[in-house]
């Protein structure tokens, strides 16, 4: 079938990109389902920091491919050994296909399924091969979703069904934005009742982050960013405390505040120097946890002797750390209760047309979480 989808084909190009156009949006070849797989009527799709730094050549992909992997959708077609989804059924999209079989998944980590790796470094499907395709030119899948297009298929591994009452522009931030941040915090026994945390980079992980350690309890919540009025929702959201990352007494204020250091620190900025704050703020015994992309280039140094006589932790979070299938119903229930309000982190509604203008507001922090509608 053809449908229209936002096509990336080079990487790098400059800013802004209302002017440069680095997603092409135009008509793209769609494959039906094969064994195992689910033809998916895309409804929402978020914009998230992973695709600008794909878009801006941090996190190199093959080309050309279509891009998104944070998305609400409604089944259109199953294809065979497909037996437990059904046309019209609600589904949120993962971006890390789980196997079910290879060692982490068989040790409860589906996030670091080891086949889902080695397929989205090759921009293809879990079930092998490509769907996407422009005359005879295969067109790479974006970590199996690839959901700036208005139809994708996916492996049945890469799909989450969702009750039918959720507003599919909330269902789509639980794919990504909540599950990452939201997910780093519940999957992590050292944010609890009583607990003390700290949040670096408010995006749109980061506030889901925040809205979390509320959620869980946590006596201090400290939030951490560059902008202004980002630190301000995160105090709506239930922040207690909220500093700028560019105070230079930053790590002695908050020491101070918390008589030491924060029991943990997690890390959404993708920013090397923000986890060395996030570190530095960290008590003794504590952990600090980072579930930002860097630059695969980016070198982080710390005090080594500071693991062994400080007894600190120092672990990374892909996914939330959790278990999807789990994980976003319980945040939708959490959503459902009011204790999640995962619609303030919603700043823009926008057409497929006006991607590039988005990924613009993204980079420059005057957006949170954009969602492409598709009607």
């Amino acid at each position: 079938m053809k449908i229209r989808a936002a096509v990336l084909e080079t990487m790098g190009l400059q800013a802004p990109y209302a002017g440069s156009h680095p997603l092409k949006v135009q008509d793209v070849e769609l494959d039906g389902p094969r064994q195992g797989e689910v033809l998916v009527r895309i409804a929402a799709a978020g914009l998230c920091h992973s695709d600008l730094s794909v878009i801006n050549g941090d996190r190199p992909r093959p080309l050309p491919m279509v891009l998104g992997h944070e998305a609400s959708a409604v089944v259109e077609e199953v294809g065979p050994g497909v037996d437990d989804l059904v046309r019209g059924d609600h589904v949120v999209c993962v971006f890390v296909p789980s196997c079910g079989h290879c060692a982490p998944c068989s040790q409860g980590r589906p996030a670091l399924c080891e086949p889902g790796a080695e397929h989205n470094g090759r921009g293809d499907l879990l079930t092998g091969g490509f769907r996407l395709h422009r005359a005879e030119m295969r067109v790479h899948h974006h970590c199996g979703v690839s959901c700036f297009a208005e139809y994708a298929t996916v492996s049945r591994r890469s799909v989450i069904k969702v009750s039918r009452d959720v507003p599919m522009h909330i269902a789509a931030l639980m794919g990504c934005a909540v599950l990452t941040g939201t997910g780093a915090v519940f999957n992590s026994d050292d944010v609890g009742p009583g607990s003390k945390t700290a949040i670096f980079g408010l995006g749109g992980v980061g506030l889901a982050a925040v809205m979390g350690a509320v959620a869980k309890g946590a006596e201090i919540v400290i939030a951490v960013d560059m902008l202004e009025p980002k630190l301000g929702l995160a105090r709506e959201l239930g922040a207690t405390h909220a500093f700028n990352a560019a105070d230079p007494d930053l790590v002695e204020k908050v020491r101070e505040e918390t008589k030491g250091g924060v029991d943990v620190a997690l890390e959404f900025a993708g920013s090397v120097n923000a986890l060395e704050l996030g570190y530095a703020i960290t008590r003794r015994g504590g952990t600090t946890i980072t579930a930002g992309l860097p630059s695969p280039s980016a070198i982080l140094s710390l005090p080594a002797v500071s693991l062994v006589a400080e007894e600190r932790t120092l672990r990374g979070s892909y996914l939330g750390s959790g278990v999807p299938s789990r994980d976003i119903p319980r945040f939708l229930g959490l959503y459902h209760r009011g204790r999640l309000p995962v619609d303030r982190l919603l700043t823009h509604r926008i057409r497929l047309d006006d991607i590039n203008a988005g990924f613009d507001r993204l980079a420059d922090g005057s957006a949170i979480r954009q969602v492409v509608e598709f009607n």
